[in-house]
C-alpha cells in the first residue's frame, strides 16, 4: 500500500477534533519523509490543520466554522509520552473539576516528576508544577487528591466548609486498598498535607488508617490551615 493510501485510510478513521501525529498513522520510520509531503497536500485541502511541527488536527466543521481540539485533547500531548502517562493536571483546572472552586483556569498546570512541562498551543497555556513521586496512570488520581490538600489555602474563591465536605466525600469512596496507597504517597508530601489528611480521615471515621501519618509528624509542630473552627478533628493534628 502506498504511503498516501495508508494515510488517507487512517485519517478517515480519526474523529473530527482529534490531534494527529505521524505515529498515529501506522507508518514505518522510512515512510515519514513521504508522509510529510502527503500531509502538506492535506493541509492545502483543509483536510487537516497544523498545530505545531509534526502535530496536526482534523478540524470539526460546525455552523460557526472550523473547531480545533478541545483543551483535554491538547493536554494529552504533554501528559503522555509514547502512550505512557508522565504528568497530570493540577492547580486551578483540577480544583475546578473537583468542584473546589468556580474559577475557570486561564493557565493549566501540569505536574511531572522528571519533566518540566511548559507549552503554549492556541488558547491553551501550560505551566510546570512539581510532582513528589514518579507519575503513572495508576497513581495520578491519588496525587491529584493530595495536591488539593497541599494547595487548599491557595484555592481561589474557596468555600471552606463546602470544600471540606467534598474532600471527605471523596475519601469515603476509597476502599481499604486505595487508602493504604493514598497514605503511602502522602508520606512523600510536606507535613501539613499529612496532618490535613489525618484530620480528614478522622472526620470520615477512617482513623484506623492514620497511624503511619501520625508517626511521620513532629508532635510539637503546628499547621496554619484556618480550618480548626470547621473541622473539630483538626486540633488533634495540631492544625489551626
Amino acid at each position: 500500500m502506498k504511503v498516501s493510501e495508508k494515510i488517507f485510510k487512517e485519517i478517515k478513521k480519526i474523529e473530527d477534533g482529534r490531534i494527529i501525529r505521524y505515529k498515529n498513522l501506522g507508518l514505518k520510520a522510512d515512510e515519514y519523509y513521504a508522509a510529510s509531503k502527503v500531509m502538506e497536500r492535506l493541509l492545502r485541502k483543509g483536510t487537516v490543520e497544523r498545530m505545531s511541527p509534526g502535530v496536526f488536527f482534523k478540524p470539526k466543521m460546525t455552523v460557526f466554522g472550523k473547531l480545533g481540539p478541545d483543551e483535554n485533547e491538547i493536554l494529552k500531548l504533554y501528559l503522555f509520552e509514547d502512550d505512557e502517562r508522565v504528568g497530570y493536571l493540577t492547580g486551578p483546572g483540577l480544583y475546578n473539576s473537583m468542584a473546589l472552586t468556580t474559577q475557570v483556569p486561564a493557565v493549566y498546570y501540569a505536574a511531572s516528576r522528571y519533566k518540566r512541562i511548559s507549552a503554549k498551543m492556541g488558547r491553551v497555556v501550560i505551566k510546570p508544577a512539581k510532582s513528589y513521586v514518579e507519575v503513572s496512570e495508576e497513581n495520578y488520581k491519588y496525587l491529584q487528591f493530595l495536591d488539593s490538600l497541599k494547595d487548599f489555602t491557595k484555592i481561589f474563591d474557596l468555600d471552606t466548609e463546602f470544600a471540606l465536605g467534598v474532600l471527605i466525600t471523596n475519601l469515603k469512596k476509597y476502599d481499604d486498598a486505595d487508602l493504604k496507597v493514598l497514605i503511602k504517597y502522602a508520606l512523600k508530601y510536606p507535613p501539613r498535607v499529612r496532618a490535613f489528611l489525618g484530620a480528614l480521615l478522622d472526620r470520615a471515621d477512617l482513623g484506623s488508617f492514620t497511624q503511619e501519618l501520625r508517626k511521620s509528624l513532629n508532635p510539637i509542630t503546628s499547621y496554619r490551615l484556618r480550618i480548626g473552627k470547621i473541622l473539630p478533628q483538626a486540633y488533634k493534628w495540631n492544625i489551626i
